[in-house]
This record gives C-alpha cells, structure tokens and sequence, in this order.
C-alpha cells in the first residue's frame, strides 16, 4: 500500500485534480437527498472532494475524517474546524450523527476491514440517511484499450471493492439499495510507458516486481503504438444505500446511471 503521508503533497495533481474531483461530487451529490443535513466523508484524503460537498451544498453540514495526519492537515486548510483525524473502523462520532455518509476511493485498499468499515459507517448513518461509496475501483480503468487486451491474462488481486462484496456488507448492516451512478476519472487514461513503469512496481497484478512473467507482460506493453498517448480515461462507479427507518417495508429505490 503507498505510504499516504508521503504522498499527500502529490495526491491530487496525480490523480486527476479537480476535474475528478468534481465528477465525483457531482456523482455522489446526485444519489444524496437534497434535505441532508450532515454529511460525514470518511478518509477524505486532502479533502479535495469534501469541500466540493460543502460548496455545492451550502446547507449542507460536512465533516471530513482521515487517518493520515498529512492528509488531516491538507484537509484541515481546505475546510478549517470540519476535520478529525479518525480510523474507518472506529469512527468517534455517536450512532446515527449523520444524514449522509461517504467513502470515495476507500474501500479498494481495505482487504479484511471492508465490512469492518462499512458496519461503522451504518452505525453512525441516521435512520434515513444514506451512505454512498465507490466500488469497483479497478475494474473502472478497464476501458477496452490495447493496454486492456494486453493485460487480460495478468493474475489479480481480488476487488475488495467490488460491488457484489460491497453490497452484501451493506445489507448485512441493515442497509438498502438505494441507487447508483458513473463518473468518468477525468485526465487519468494510462499510457503505455506509463502502465509498464506502474506494472514494475506491482500494480495492477499478483505479480511481484522483477518477476519474470511482470517483464514479458512490460515487453508486450512496450510494443505497443503512441507510448505516451493516454488511453481512454476510467469510468468509477457509485452506489447508494439507504438506512431504514423504524418499521419501513421492504424494497429499495433505484436512482443514477450505469
């Protein structure tokens, strides 16, 4: 996993600046009720995304938790007084303190703390209230480009992100489906030089990095036109579920796009 303290100051610029971000905000606002009052963004990284919330929702109370303290500081300046450093499976906030809950780009990195995470983010959810995440984080890059049919045989890692997984921690914290949408990872289209430098430090694979597999797959890579022309950029995904409220029947909303 990257060390997140050193990589705060280069967060952003490297993962598609505000353009992302936007699309993101604009994607989760969408699957969130117009009447929320508090919103809670837990590991709101440099907070990038957490303040677009609060700007476009002026009445919208927001509250952004991180563990990393570079990312807590980042966040801190963007959004003064709004921000705690806090672990996801232990947030300390009271059961049911928020209207909405987030987790963007957070879930892909938790392995065996997926239903950790999602169980505290359904506790401190409001009866009512909706929690919105981002799912199936890799998956997103895989646009139909050449680098795509390239990598097709490569070994990976199991999603912990993945929607199907996601959801049944969802519902099995007593939340329902309660939409979903897309939004495109703005400026974030790998390039070939680019994947094969990604590639050799592990990414994308089981493979380990000098594995001899990782350079036959580097090679074919290496092979292929425009090196250092982006492919199309990633489609992220977003779900929505909703917490019920005493004595609700069954169903769930449907909402978004896919």
């Amino acid at each position: 996993m990257l060390d997140y303290e050193k990589e705060a100051g280069r967060y952003d610029a490297s993962r598609g600046g505000e353009a992302r971000a936007e699309a993101a905000a604009q994607a989760v606002l969408g699957l969130i009720p117009g009447g929320a009052g508090r919103l809670l963004d837990v590991a709101c990284g440099t907070g990038l995304v957490t303040r677009l919330f609060a700007d476009a929702r002026p009445g919208l109370r927001v509250t952004g938790a991180d563990l990393t303290p570079a990312m807590v500081r980042m966040a801190s300046a963007r959004l003064p007084g709004a921000v705690v450093r806090a672990d996801s499976r232990r947030l300390p906030f009271p059961d049911g303190s928020f209207d909405a809950v987030t987790t963007i780009w957070l879930l892909h990195l938790l392995a065996d703390d997926v239903g950790a995470v999602i169980a505290e983010c359904a506790r401190v959810l409001r009866p009512g209230g909706v929690y919105v995440t981002t799912v199936d984080k890799a998956a997103g890059h895989d646009v139909g480009s050449d680098i795509d049919v390239v990598l097709a045989g490569r070994p990976r890692r199991p999603a912990a992100d993945a929607a199907g997984t996601v959801t049944a921690h969802a519902t099995g914290h007593g939340l329902r489906p309660a939409g979903h949408a897309v939004f495109r990872g703005a400026g974030q289209g790998r390039s070939p030089r680019e994947t094969i430098a990604d590639l050799r430090r592990g990414w994308f694979t089981l493979l380990p990095p000098g594995e001899p597999r990782t350079e036959e797959f580097a090679a074919r890579l290496a092979g292929l036109p425009d090196q250092d022309r982006p492919r199309p950029d990633p489609r992220f995904g977003v779900r929505a579920f909703r917490k019920p409220v005493a004595g609700e029947d069954g169903g769930s909303a449907a909402g978004g796009d896919d």
